[in-house]
């Protein structure tokens, strides 16, 4: 991942016994935070509501080591469960201080409903600019006008939002959302993981997919999807943008190219990866 220059990554780990997350050693090159997911079952497998409330406090090792509660329930059939869930989420953070991160894959009415429940939950709570909600399929099906009403419900809460390219009909509508001042970045999903095999956290091809998914063909179109997969993650880790001016961090990377809609198209190798002022790779591969 840092070869391909994920600068800070954002990665998930589970609560319940046996299901293991990020690699040692990846946190110390890429840096971000370790996002604890509660994923179908968990929430009723013994002592993972115990343990989730605790490990914070435990500290059980760095691989147990987590910074944010989430959740991840894509089954309409847990639909029952979600007032439960988002109880335990939001009691951790409020208990410990800690951001949210919520996987949020439901559509229709369940997701809008969600999605309106983590916004009166994080204004009670005083969590503003604390959490984050990613997927969010339920505001991409939305009309234009409940969309902004939508999106001005996050900015007031100032929830985050993440997309990933998924396809035409799922990406958030990231444009008119940070029009209505909500803070959106795009997302790798999954590299390789329990979920899926596929993923290689190459934010570059990230955004040809996000570009290829949208049907981009004009550079007003195939910028912003660039601009996305280059700044958004940061603004919504809370991060600097990079920018290369005097007291940005020293995370960027040198490749042959001719311009941003180009690069786009053609995805040209990347000579030298930076990351805290440090060459970490070159020519493609890690040192």
């Amino acid at each position: 991942m840092p070869a391909c220059y994920a600068g800070r990554l954002r990665s998930s780990r589970s609560r319940r016994p046996g299901i293991g997350g990020l690699q040692p050693g990846y946190p110390r090159r890429v840096g971000g935070p370790v996002l604890l997911l509660r994923r179908r079952r968990e929430l009723g497998a013994p002592g993972t509501a115990a343990r989730a409330r605790d490990g914070r406090r435990q500290r059980l090792g760095r691989r147990d080591r987590w910074d944010r509660p989430g959740r991840i329930r894509p089954h309409p059939r847990w639909n029952r469960r979600r007032p439960r869930q988002l109880d335990t989420v939001f009691g951790i953070a409020e208990r410990h201080g800690l951001p949210i991160d919520i996987h949020l894959h439901d559509t229709g009415e369940t997701g809008t409903a969600t999605l309106t429940d983590i916004a009166e939950r994080t204004r009670a709570a005083g969590l503003h600019g604390r959490v984050t909600a990613s997927h969010a399929f339920a505001v991409a099906e939305l009309s234009c006008q409940s969309r902004d009403s939508a999106a001005d419900l996050r900015a007031e809460a100032d929830i985050a939002l993440t997309t990933a390219a998924l396809s035409a009909t799922t990406v958030l509508p990231f444009r008119r959302l940070a029009q209505r001042g909500v803070r959106v970045g795009l997302g790798s999903d999954g590299v390789r993981n329990n979920w899926s095999p596929f993923g290689n956290a190459d934010m570059l091809h990230r955004a040809w997919l996000l570009g290829w998914a949208l049907d981009a063909s004009l550079d007003e179109d195939l910028e912003p999807c660039f601009e996305l997969a280059a700044d958004g993650g940061a603004a919504v880790m809370g991060l600097p943008r990079v920018d290369l001016q005097p007291g940005s961090p020293a995370d960027f990377m040198l490749r042959d190219g001719e311009c941003v809609p180009a690069d786009r198209r053609r995805l040209p190798r990347r000579d030298t990866v930076v990351r805290a002022g440090r060459v970490v790779a070159r020519d493609g591969r890690l040192l």
